[in-house]
This record gives structure tokens, sequence and C-alpha cells, in this order.
């Protein structure tokens, strides 16, 4: 089969197709034939050589897949050949064909595409386990979410809008951005490159700022957001774009009471990924099926065009998630 393989750690240019055995399904893995692979931050880290997969994960890039399911492992009892599915893997995206586990794999939901199906796994689950259950998202919440343009950022401002979000603030770095994610719900986005979120978050909170900060920018946001936090609340760290942060104040921490968490999906067991996935689909996939919160796709590429695609995520230009479609003859 044809892979994309990073030949040394680099540019989006050691991003090059080779040739691979297709992988063979595990008791509890199915063989999905590959039509659609989502491109994510993780990728970009590890193509920098700044993330490795977790042991015994493919080497190949790519973490979420949708596609057809063309074999199965003896134990596998959720699924049939031909199998319209998406799943979350833990590598191997970036291919003709990838091994997923069944617990992590799901049938594709009405109404999507297998492009827009491929653009769900990895950013859907990312935005549930850190937002909603580790975040303590409620109803009645007000939320700042940085990158409001990014996979995360238009995932995380539609769910919130779905579950009742009070008020939406939004960070990205130009007008066209801005309008985008007002029309998916943000009630203020704000122009980095003109504004300061912390001052216009407190003009329109009236001074008391957030309940809860989604967070993929890290550096010297993280100061940031604790003065634009609100008392009680919770801080959400899901990518470290700008590095770690030099220098940080832990007083508004203490007199604000705030909680300040992250975590990562990856490493996470198959029974972890399967109950986030479940719970997932048992609260949030009618939202899905009605057309009210779907993948925001901004570009489709060719599988053998990743490493333009890899430069269009870094750029910044994009509004939402960068696929990378796979042809199958026949």
């Amino acid at each position: 089969m044809t892979a994309i393989e990073i030949t040394q750690p680099g540019g989006p240019q050691v991003l090059q197709p080779t040739t691979r055995d297709t992988p063979r399904p595990g008791p509890r893995e199915v063989l999905i034939e590959v039509h659609a692979a989502g491109v994510n931050g993780p990728d970009l880290l590890q193509r920098k050589g700044l993330y490795d997969p977790p042991a015994g994960a493919s080497d190949i890039p790519g973490l979420e897949i949708a596609g057809k399911v063309v074999a199965l492992g003896e134990q596998v009892s959720r699924f049939a050949l031909g199998d319209a599915v998406l799943a979350l893997v833990t590598g191997g995206g970036y291919a003709e064909y990838a091994v997923a586990d069944e617990r992590t794999t799901a049938h594709l939901p009405q109404g999507l595409s297998m492009i827009e199906a491929a653009a769900l796994p990895e950013t859907f689950m990312t935005v549930w386990v850190n937002l909603f259950q580790r975040g303590g998202f409620k109803a009645g919440d007000s939320i700042l979410i940085h990158g409001g343009a990014s996979g995360i950022g238009t995932t995380a401002t539609q769910l919130a809008k779905a579950f009742g979000a009070r008020q939406i603030f939004t960070t990205v770095k130009d007008a066209a951005q801005q309008a985008a994610s007002l029309e998916l719900g943000a009630d203020v986005a704000i122009d980095y490159t003109r504004e300061d979120f912390v001052e216009q978050v407190m003009l329109h909170t009236q001074g008391k700022g957030v309940d809860v900060i989604v967070d993929i920018i890290a550096g010297d946001y993280v100061a940031r957001n604790f003065q634009a936090a609100a008392m009680d609340g919770r801080i959400v760290q899901i990518g470290v774009i700008k590095g770690p942060a030099s220098e940080v104040n832990l007083f508004p921490m203490l007199t604000k009471r705030l909680t300040h968490i992250g975590s990562t999906l990856r490493a996470r067991s198959a029974d972890d990924k399967a109950a986030i996935l479940a719970e997932l689909q048992a609260q949030a996939w009618h939202h899905v099926h009605s057309g009210a919160v779907k993948p925001l796709i901004h570009a489709t590429l060719p599988l053998a065009a990743a490493s333009q695609a890899h430069e269009l995520m870094e750029s910044g230009r994009h509004i939402g998630k960068v696929v990378l479609s796979v042809a199958h003859e026949g």
C-alpha cells in the first residue's frame, strides 16, 4: 500500500510517499480501506520530532480516519465487512489502509460524507474529554475558545453553543476567521492581531471574566488566561502552539480559585477512548445527526499532498479542518 512517512524530523517537506505492507488486524481490530484522513496538530508535532507515537503504534502519522471495513480480527463483534466507519487510531492514518481497535471505531453518522467523518474522531473526542469531562462545562457557562478558527476551535464553538453556553468568546487572526466564528455561534470573535482578548472579555462580561477557557496556544496566553478567567474558572490546556510559559504569576490562580488542567488523547488506553467515544455518541451524536454540529472542512487534498496540508495548517489561514482524501480503484 501507499503511505506517507516522516523521513526525518523537520518541515513539511519530510513527509514523503512510501510503500508499506498492508497491516493485518489483531484479534479486536478491523482493517479499514481509508477514504479520508484528518490532519491534526499532533501530526505536525510528530513530524517535527516533538511527539513520539505510543509504544506499539505505527510510525505513520494520522490519528483519525474514515473508510470501509475490509477485514476483521477473529474477536470483532461490532462490525461487518463493507461497513462505512470512522475511527480514532494511534497512528497510521496517512495511508491507503489502517487498522483500528473496534472499540474506537464507529459507524458513519447519518448525513456525513467520508471527508467530514474523517475530521470528527480526534477533534470531537479531544474537545469532549477536555471541555465536558475534565473542564466541567455546563449550560449557562461563559467560555473563551482560543484558536477559534482551528479544528478544535470550530468544534468547541459548535458544541458549546449546542449545549447551552451563555456567552461564547473566540480569538481569531483576521476578518475572514472572525466572520466564520460568529456564524458558527460565537457571540464575540476577537481579532488578536488588533485587540487584547483580556480587555475584550472583561468589557463584555462587565468585569467578571469567563467560566471556562479552552487554550491550544500556551506561551504568554497562560498568564493572560488567569486574568480573563472568572472566579472558580476552569482553564483547559489542549495544545501548546506557542510553547511553554516563561513567566506565570500564580497569585490570580489562588485569589480566583482557578483550576488549570490539561491532557492528551493519543496515549490513553483503548478502553478509556472507547468510554469517551460512547459518551460522545450518547450525548452529542444527535446534534451531529441533526446537522446542528458537524466538522467544518476548510480544504481537502490528496494523500500525496500531505506536505502541502501541513504547510496550510502551519500558516494558520485555515478555518476548520484540513483532510487528506485517499483514492481507491473501483
